[in-house]
Parts: structure tokens; C-alpha cells; sequence
């Protein structure tokens, strides 16, 4: 096998232009690894964001890496080579991960390339009735879904905040997702119906039929209404938007209730949400194999589905970038790797 593939690469910070299909140094795998043949790469915002600098970030916050960058934490692929050590998984069987993050979240998962080394604790067997492109949309967001609503599955500090983010029993709840019709919230929607929950989608209007497919209980067309003008009295929001106005959910919360911001920069309500008696709480997502284990077999039954937006070649991973610029995604948007 050649020491070389292909992959797309930064060597400075900017727009998708300056990300380059080149040849690259093939990864080995070292103690505790897989090295996987990459068939299909998941795009999420943090490659966007790193891409650009994270200039939306406070400047102590903002990576200074060594370029060249591989973008990229979302594969499916079949395992290539296994380090002596590692166990529970052998050459040719198919997998998928979320790569090494949040730990490498400022220098790139390197999952943009033909081949990507992978901690064994981060991978799981793809599930068997989906294919790769749809297995390779799932990791990011299904697991920030996942560690949001239904089990943190982890005890690392948050960054974001003081205490340990808890999911809520959502059985009998009634939950509302904004965002719904992205990659995290498609995917929070069906959990939380998977639980129990009753749920109210706010998302464009061009996700009315989808969101009915995956089991809303009600729909709401944020272009024509604001949710929070109109909805009172829910237990919990997931906001998977977040940022500055995700306060605004507050008001439509009742008293005990969450309000779930997956984007929590810029949020400035806590005084409010506790005269209010809403608890506000945001999680860091981190790799997990064994939930990545959990969450195969609600894919494989069809529980739950990953939605694709759009597809790309991995040498046209300018032009997905270009087509997360233009927004209003509808699920998620895969690079195909030939």
C-alpha cells in the first residue's frame, strides 16, 4: 500500500476556496487505533468554523494550528489495519465514528481523506441497513442529540458551564425542537418521540412534510410564525440554533422547565430564567463509540433515519462547504470518498 492518499487540505484560514484535494501522507495505526478506509465524510459546523478561523470565537478561544489542516470528524468507512493492542474489531468490517473530538476540534479530525486513523473507544459497526453515506451523517449529530436528551454518557468538565449538563425524562413531556430540520434537530425530533415525548418542530416551511414523517405532533413555520409567540407551557426546548436570541425561548417555557441551547454563545438570560424557574443547560459533544453502538440499532430498525441534504465527491469539498454557506440545510450534507 502507498504512504499516500488523497485529501483535502487548509493551508490558511478562510473561505472554501482554499480547501485543496491534494496528495497527503497516508495515517498508520498507532496503539489503541483502527485505520479506516474512508467511503463517506459527514459535514458539520465546526468544520466550517475551523475552516474560518473560528473568528466568531474570543480571540484567547481561537486556534493558532500548524498547517497544513485535514477538516473533518464524520466517517463511515471499512477498517483497513488494527493496532496489536486493540481488540473487538478486525480488517474489512464496516464502521463508523466521530473522530477525536472535541479533542482535536482546532486542528481538524483529519476525516477529509481516503484514510483516517480512529481511536477504537470512538468507533462502532455501521449499521447494517443503511448505507455509508447515510451511516456517515449520523455520528455528530445523532451523538449531540443523544448526549443532550438522552444520556451525557460521559463525565468530563463542560466548558460552557459550572455543573454537568443532565438529561430530563422526556416520557409525557412536551418537547420543542428549533431547528428542526437540521442535521441535530431532524434527529432530536425522533428521539424524543423514540421516549415518549410529544413534539413541536419549528423549521422553515419547506420541512413541513418531513417533519410530519418523522413524528411531530405539530409544526410550526418559522418564516410565517415566531414559535415563541405563539407556543407557552412546554417542558423543554432544544434549541439547535442557539446563539444570542435563543432567549427568547424562555417565554415559552413553563416553570420547572429546560431550556437546551446546543449553540450557547451569546446567551444573556440566566437572570431571567431564574425568575422564571427554568433551568438552562448545554453539553460539549464528545466521541462514544458504545452510544454510537447504542444508537445503530434505532438506524438499523428505522426508528430513526438520517436525512441527506446534498452529496459531494471529496474532491468537490469546496463546493459542499459553498453549500452549507447558503444555509437552510435540510438534514446533512455527505462527501463521498471514490
Amino acid at each position: 500500500m502507498s504512504d499516500m492518499m488523497r485529501a483535502v487540505r487548509l493551508h490558511e484560514f478562510g473561505g472554501p476556496d482554499l480547501l485543496r484535494y491534494e496528495n497527503a501522507p497516508r495515517p498508520a495505526a498507532t496503539p489503541g487505533e483502527v485505520l479506516v478506509r474512508v467511503h463517506a465524510v459527514g459535514l458539520n459546523p465546526p468544520d466550517w468554523y475551523l475552516r474560518d478561523g473560528y473568528r466568531s470565537l474570543p480571540p484567547e478561544w481561537q486556534p493558532y494550528p500548524a498547517f497544513p489542516l485535514i477538516l473533518g470528524s464524520d466517517v463511515s468507512g471499512v477498517v483497513e489495519a488494527v493496532a496489536s493492542d486493540v481488540e473487538g474489531v478486525g480488517v474489512c468490517d464496516e464502521v463508523y465514528a466521530m473522530v477525536r473530538f472535541p479533542e482535536h476540534v482546532m486542528e481538524g479530525g483529519k476525516a477529509y481523506a481516503e484514510y483516517v486513523s480512529v481511536p477504537a473507544s470512538q468507533l462502532a459497526r455501521k449499521p447494517t441497513n443503511i448505507d455509508h453515506v447515510h451511516a456517515a451523517g449520523a455520528p455528530m449529530s445523532l451523538l449531540t442529540a443523544w448526549q443532550f436528551l438522552i444520556e451525557l454518557g460521559h463525565d468530563e468538565p463542560n466548558p460552557f458551564q459550572s455543573f454537568t449538563h443532565v438529561p430530563v425524562p422526556l416520557e409525557g413531556k412536551t418537547v420543542l425542537v428549533n431547528g428542526a430540520g437540521g442535521g441535530v434537530g431532524h434527529l432530536a425530533v425522533q428521539l424524543a418521540k423514540w421516549k415518549g415525548a410529544r413534539v413541536i418542530a419549528v423549521a422553515s416551511g419547506k420541512n413541513r412534510g418531513l417533519m410530519g414523517d418523522l413524528g411531530s405532533d405539530q409544526f410550526i413555520d418559522y418564516t410565517r410564525t415566531p414559535a415563541d409567540e405563539v407556543v407557552r407551557d412546554v417542558d423543554l426546548v432544544l434549541d439547535a440554533v442557539g446563539g444570542a436570541d435563543t432567549g427568547r425561548f424562555l417565554r415559552t417555557l413553563k416553570r420547572g422547565g429546560a431550556l437546551l441551547p446546543v449553540y450557547p454563545l451569546g446567551f444573556t438570560g440566566h437572570d431571567e430564567a431564574e425568575t422564571r424557574g427554568i433551568t438552562v443547560s448545554t453539553a460539549q459533544v464528545r466521541s462514544s463509540g458504545a452510544q454510537l453502538a447504542q444508537a445503530s440499532r434505532l438506524l438499523d430498525d428505522g426508528t430513526v433515519r438520517i436525512v441527506i441534504d446534498s452529496t459531494f465527491p471529496l474532491a468537490e469539498a469546496a463546493k459542499a462547504h459553498e453549500r452549507a454557506a447558503r444555509g437552510n440545510i435540510q438534514g446533512k450534507i455527505v462527501l463521498i470518498v471514490a
